[in-house]
């Protein structure tokens, strides 16, 4: 299930007007994705409330909260397809799809900005539709020779291997408690869990790097953060190419886990999906491709 969260696109979204040494990198990110909108809080503001608006931490307890938040799945899983998935599915779809916007938080700055941010559960909302994460942000990590290293809240980090370090940190520090929350509905454990969380890092950095036209850059970027020793997430970035009908070259990669969107529709798999035949992957890629490249020339 590689296409972006939320399932559905919402009104274009507008960056809160607090600034901090982040702003600049989610402003960017919600020009080319309107459906991901990013609110800073002020220090002595109250995170928002209402409107389907779900606290992140109380995901994180895995009770009511996460109830809540997985019925919306359920019900969207029965009106698009007209039948229900398995529990583990749903919990699989509602993962991924709070997982993929919330590793942008920390990896758009460190890729746009070299600033890598540590965000708690506790200092993230969630809304679902339309698309709008709140932070609080506190504690960020740079390199020495950023103009931010004098800013509240700056930690510098000796070089940009540190700096991978922090973001691969920050990540876990914000997943690992929902994904000990959502594991057991998902039927996966530890090292499944940490498989599907190295998917969300990769593909949804790509995707928006894809956006701004620096897919290439994010992939050499990806490549070095996940280099294939990095617990407790699982293998490399798993970039490769394939060669399509015509000789083109075409970039894939190697996902580490499934979504299991193949229980609704055999037919509809991402182009990455680890149950194609290589065949049907360069098929889909192929599409892709050709889609991609009319929609360029209008």
């Amino acid at each position: 299930m590689s296409a972006p969260a939320p399932a559905e696109t919402p009104p274009g979204a507008e960056v809160h007007p607090v600034g901090s040494a982040l702003t600049a990198a989610y402003a960017r990110m919600t020009e080319v994705l309107p459906a991901l909108g990013v609110t800073e809080l002020a220090p002595d503001e109250a995170a928002p409330t209402g409107g389907g608006r779900i606290a992140v931490a109380g995901l994180a307890e895995g009770g009511a909260d996460l109830d809540a938040f997985l019925a919306w799945d359920d019900a969207q899983v029965l009106r698009d397809h007209g039948r229900r998935a398995r529990p583990d599915v749903i919990a699989t779809f509602g993962l991924h799809r709070y997982a993929w916007p919330a590793c942008l938080l920390i990896t758009v700055p460190w890729f746009l900005l070299r600033r890598v941010p540590r965000f708690p559960v506790e200092h993230v909302t969630f809304q679902r539709m339309p698309g709008r994460i709140a932070v609080r942000v506190g504690e960020f990590a740079c390199l020495p020779d950023d103009p931010a290293a004098a800013l509240p809240g700056a930690r510098v980090v000796r070089d940009e291997e540190a700096l991978r370090a922090a973001a691969r940190s920050a990540v876990a520090e914000h997943l690992e408690p929902l994904l000990r929350a959502f594991g057991p509905r998902t039927r996966r454990r530890g090292h499944a869990l940490w498989g599907m969380a190295t998917d969300e890092v990769v593909e949804s950095l790509w995707y928006v790097a894809g956006l701004l036209g620096e897919q290439r850059r994010a992939r050499d970027e990806l490549e070095r953060l996940f280099p294939g020793t990095t617990m407790p997430y699982v293998g490399t970035a798993a970039f490769r190419e394939v060669t399509g009908p015509n000789g083109e070259c075409l970039s894939t990669r190697d996902r580490a886990s499934c979504c299991f969107y193949y229980t609704l529709d055999a037919e509809d798999t991402c182009a990455n999906c680890p149950r194609n035949s290589e065949a049907v992957r360069i098929a889909k890629l192929t599409a892709e491709a050709s889609a991609a490249a009319e929609a360029a020339t209008g």
